[in-house]
């Protein structure tokens, strides 16, 4: 039976499949990283794991993968097949597509930034079916995003299209790692999230989902950071919506598993903001962990469609 491999790498495990013509999961597995022993250590642990879903396709379907899909955290050189820089897994300029086809026999490789392969999904598969342009915003430790069109992610010419956390929304703010200050992401990402109500409620070990249920139960300090995070991610999807024009804007990751105690705020703080611009629909985003896999998969199919892996790396 024809089919590909898919695999979702992040920062402490690695989600996979083996997945059908028809989009079928026809086996899965998980593994550790093994990013305690190194970078280096993290690569074996990749190959190594794609290796084992490779035999186990030819003893259980009669025939190795026809083609792989990966997704990892950090910045992806589409045209090298690289993934350029992972902070989370201490990567630099590992040349991971052409090391994967080497231990895969060969088998052609896509590779794909996490966010945007996990966005690959959920516009083919998930929220955003059916919609020719969307956004897709995962709200967890950081916020990245990704640009759906006509049912592909825009990878961007050196690989940072839809890095919405970093559009500075509170001028001379915050300092954040990229180097700007008032990024998006100092603010409304769960991680900023859960900072603010760990300090306003004086409970070190509070996260964004303590918050979440405070507010849902009235409290009017879990009320405050919730309304100064919504009000932060307005203004950036505002922004957005300014330059792509989207039909439909997919909410995921951690901070939206509260569900409308934030989707319905921030409709209405998007609603009050737009002025000419057309208001997208803003939903949940649908896949929920599996969207990075299936993503991955998806990548794999397309890539048995052309010549060149860089059209489908994103």
């Amino acid at each position: 039976m024809r089919h590909v491999i898919a695999l979702d790498v992040g920062g402490t495990g690695m989600k996979a499949a083996l997945v059908g013509a028809g989009g079928e999961l026809l086996h899965r597995a998980r593994r550790a990283t093994g990013r305690e022993r190194g970078p280096d250590a993290v690569v074996e642990s990749v190959l190594a794991f794609a290796a084992e879903l490779r035999a186990h396709g030819e003893r259980h379907f009669g025939e190795p993968a026809a083609a792989a899909g990966v997704a990892v955290p950090g910045i992806v050189d589409a045209e090298r097949g690289v993934a350029a820089y992972s902070a989370n897994l201490g990567w630099r300029d590992v040349p991971l597509r052409d090391l994967l086809s080497r231990r895969l026999g060969g088998v052609p490789v896509a590779l794909g930034h996490d966010v945007r392969t996990g966005g690959l999904a959920e516009g083919r598969l998930g929220a955003g079916r059916g919609a020719d342009r969307f956004l897709f915003v995962p709200l967890g430790t950081g916020i990245a995003g990704a640009i759906g069109i006509g049912g592909r992610v825009e990878a961007g010419a050196h690989g940072f299209a839809g890095e919405i956390g970093h559009i500075v929304v509170r001028p001379q703010g915050t300092p954040c790692p990229c180097g700007q200050r008032g990024c998006l992401e100092r603010y409304a990402s769960a991680a900023a999230v859960g900072g603010a109500w760990a300090e306003a409620a004086g409970a070190a070990e509070a996260d964004a989902a303590d918050c979440a249920k405070a507010v849902a139960s009235g409290d009017p300090r879990a009320r405050k950071v919730w309304q100064e995070a919504v009000d932060a991610l307005a203004d950036g999807l505002v922004t957005a919506l300014t330059l792509l024009d989207p039909r439909t804007v997919i909410i995921g990751g951690g901070l939206a598993e509260a569900g409308e105690t934030l989707l319905t705020p921030l409709r209405e703080a998007v609603r009050r903001r737009v002025t000419f611009q057309k208001l997208p629909s803003i939903v949940p985003a649908a896949l929920g962990d599996a969207a990075g896999c299936l993503g991955a998969g998806l990548m794999a199919w397309d890539l048995l469609e052309t010549t060149d892996p860089a059209e489908v790396t994103i």
